[in-house]
């Protein structure tokens, strides 16, 4: 459950964490706490599924990667929990989980993101993640971006119900 504390630092968060060398000991000064209970709590945020993940989203556009690719593959279930950490530490790939399928149009159930500075460089990624899939890859697609979306973090609204 959160308490005032908390909400506080979601809503100094929520925009994103000052770009400054230290930015929880900027949030605990605004809030008058200790840098050590902001992360605390963030992490305890983190830890209870409040807050997801907390990481830089990074403009790829702006640092030269023009193709952006959400690839999107057909792996039997019972491999793509393996498969899909497999995908992921891959250097090249910002993000990789697993999504439902929705059959009979979508039979695609692991997502992985690659960015290249050119479109050769995406397809010699994605090629590199068949490769790695091999005979469990039963299907495939891209879905390359044209344009960025805005992107926001964690938003306080009502407070979660709670028994």
């Amino acid at each position: 459950m959160l308490d005032d504390t908390d909400r506080k630092i979601i809503q100094a968060t929520q925009s994103g964490l000052p770009l400054t060398p230290q930015p929880y000991h900027l949030i605990a000064d605004q809030l008058g706490i200790t840098a050590e209970e902001v992360m605390r709590r963030l992490s305890a945020m983190q830890n209870s599924g409040i807050i997801r993940r907390i990481g830089a989203v990074p403009n790829h556009y702006k640092l030269g990667y023009r193709f952006n690719g959400m690839t999107v593959w057909n792996i039997p279930d019972e491999f793509i929990d393996e498969l899909g950490q497999q995908v992921g530490q891959l250097d090249f790939v910002s993000h990789c989980y697993r999504r439902p399928r929705h059959l009979p149009a979508w039979p695609y159930n692991l997502f992985a993101m690659v960015h290249g500075k050119t479109q050769q460089e995406a397809e010699q990624q994605i090629q590199q993640i068949s490769e790695l899939l091999g005979g469990y890859n039963l299907g495939c697609d891209v879905l390359y971006s044209t344009k960025i979306l805005k992107k926001t973090g964690f938003r306080t609204g009502k407070p979660p119900v709670t028994d």
